[in-house]
């Protein structure tokens, strides 16, 4: 699961599963069966301990192009990076480390170089994963890392599967393109895969003509079948794992992707965010466009649930459903 906002899992979990509870997932991470790190597009993702140590391996080449590219690749151009890698493996065994405190101990040895860049090699070089803490629910923590193999005690896999890549992929988003496959996990080459897997997958056409792949049993639902609200939370991979994401989101909304958002009747119509008092918690929910009575009454019953669920200590809980919103998000300005 999409996992760059600490609890956006829980929800994304909630939203998904009756009687979810976050103990369930907390404990699951401290125990060290589930786990965060940089995977997929090398965002942090959470996943079990399994899909960590067998789907890595997938994604070096790419995160090796990405890392030259990058600012912290262009800053250390003519260092040994498997001397860097060596040095921050012993130094991540010795005990869990924040990027700031690898980097600073890390330019001691290259003292001619950006401590943050030597830090991100090891984001993009080595498996290394979040421990707890961070990622708990109702428990805050700074990003701190250590090596997935040192964590979980055994290596990667020695023979990862493009294939079954692929194959998870269609079961959970198709049917699906193999532009989409490719925008979900940031690996490139994959029609070469996709063919190979043809004769056991169903292929449909979309309205623009494009070729579709899925898995025999995926289910397809009459699109007369009613989809209750939703609520998202941030990045959530219903919005970002296809290629063409209008499927769910309007191309004016696109950014909303970065906050939490509300699906009525399968589509992305307000966003949302929870704020907390002493005491108390607010929902406030801003449509996207004007909502009928219907969908307004069914919205506020679901938010009540979503503040039963993430605010529940709260003596006061409140919905509230605004104006429509007058123009369309724009994307966050991001830190260099």
């Amino acid at each position: 699961m999409q996992a760059q906002v600490p609890n956006s899992p829980y929800v994304g979990l909630w939203t998904r599963l009756e009687g979810f509870r976050p103990s369930e997932l907390a404990d699951l991470i401290s125990k060290r069966r589930a786990v965060r790190l940089g995977l997929l597009r090398n965002t942090i993702h959470l996943v079990t301990a399994r899909d960590c140590l067998a789907l890595y391996p997938l994604f070096p080449t790419t995160l090796e192009r990405t890392l030259k590219t990058s600012p912290f690749g262009r800053n250390l151009v003519g260092v040994d990076m498997s001397s860097v890698v060596a040095e921050a493996r012993v130094l991540l065994q010795d005990k869990p480390r924040t990027f700031s405190e690898l980097g600073k101990l890390l330019h001691q040895r290259w003292p001619d170089r950006d401590p943050t860049s030597l830090a991100y090699v090891i984001r993009h070089l080595v498996p290394i994963v979040q421990v707890p803490p961070r990622g708990i629910w109702g428990k805050s923590g700074q990003p701190t890392w250590t090596s997935a193999e040192h964590w979980l005690g055994r290596p990667p896999a020695a023979k990862p599967s493009l294939e079954k890549l692929v194959r998870r992929y269609l079961g959970a988003f198709g049917p699906a393109s193999i532009a989409d496959v490719s925008a979900w996990s940031g690996l490139t080459g994959l029609r070469a895969i996709v063919e190979r897997l043809r004769p056991g997958l169903r292929t449909f056409q979309d309205e623009r003509g494009r070729e579709l792949f899925d898995v025999p049993d995926g289910p397809l639902p009459d699109p007369d079948t009613p989809a209750p609200p939703r609520f998202l939370p941030e990045y959530d991979n219903l919005l970002i794992g296809h290629d063409d994401r209008t499927r769910v989101i309007d191309h004016a909304y696109r950014y909303v992707i970065f906050t939490g958002t509300l699906l009525v009747d399968g589509f992305v119509q307000a966003t949302w965010t929870i704020k907390r008092g002493r005491d108390a918690a607010t929902l406030t929910i801003e449509p996207l466009r004007r909502l009928s009575k219907t969908d307004r009454l069914a919205v506020a019953e679901e938010g009540e649930r979503l503040l039963a669920f993430a605010a529940g200590e709260a003596s006061q809980r409140d919905v509230r459903i605004t104006a429509v919103a007058t123009s369309p998000p724009q994307a966050p300005q991001l830190r260099r």
